[in-house]
């Protein structure tokens, strides 16, 4: 097994919907390599979120096969699977998913904190990387006293911080301005050098010209992967 790609076998998800079956993703193969930056494109509905959700272990395929960094997926346990995706795998949601209790200093630090590290120094390095996406004024503001842009940039560092071999975005410019979302993605680029697998769903053209190349989904199915 690879132990530096994410493999894709036979990948097929359904959802009943009034007990009507809705095949999602249909029959997917993949191989994603370390050192690249995916761009994952098609229209709303085609099966991008549901795919990344898969990928990040949050959800279980309807049939087929993932394997993460050389690991097997379908048969592990559940302390096994919440080992990979701590470890090795971030997630930048479309909605965020800040904890709206704590600051935003404290949001990018809990990858940090939850592996235990010392508290000070995790909200040290969490203050470098708000700072690193022009938040360095709004540390110690909650969630609900941030923009929806803002918020975005909160996720996208504390997604970052994390430091692991997988980053999974779900349109992580798609609350942003012109200006930010080229910041963030000059911040993307420079994780290829870090030997990342970087997978972004995106309707960001500049993202996609700027990927190593380009998945297109449509119907649940890869249509096209264009090379650079």
């Amino acid at each position: 097994m690879n132990k530096n790609s994410i493999k894709v076998e036979k990948l097929s998800k359904n959802f009943v919907n009034n007990k009507v079956v809705v095949k999602v993703l249909n029959n997917l193969n993949l191989n994603l390599e370390t050192g690249k930056i995916i761009a994952l494109v098609g229209p709303s509905g085609s099966g991008k979120s549901t795919l990344l959700h898969l990928l990040a272990l949050l959800d279980k395929p309807t049939e087929g096969k993932i394997t993460i960094l050389g690991e097997p997926t379908q048969n592990i346990t559940e302390n096994k699977r919440n080992q990979l995706i701590r470890n090795h795998i971030s997630i930048i949601f479309q909605n965020n998913n800040l904890l709206l209790d704590f600051t935003a200093v404290e949001n990018v630090a809990m990858p940090l904190i939850i592996r235990n590290k010392n508290y000070n120094s995790s909200i040290k390095e969490a203050e470098s990387y708000l700072k690193k996406v022009n938040l360095g004024h709004r540390l110690n503001h909650f969630p609900s006293d941030l923009s929806g842009g803002e918020q975005q940039r909160v996720a996208i560092a504390r997604s970052l911080i994390s430091d692991t071999k997988i980053i999974l975005a779900d349109e992580p410019t798609g609350n942003l301005d012109n200006k930010n979302s080229s910041e963030v993605l000059s911040y993307f680029l420079k994780l290829k050098q870090k030997n990342k697998i970087v997978l972004i769903a995106t309707h960001n053209r500049e993202i996609a010209k700027k990927a190593d190349y380009t998945l297109s989904i449509r119907d649940g199915i890869i249509k096209t992967s264009n090379g650079k």
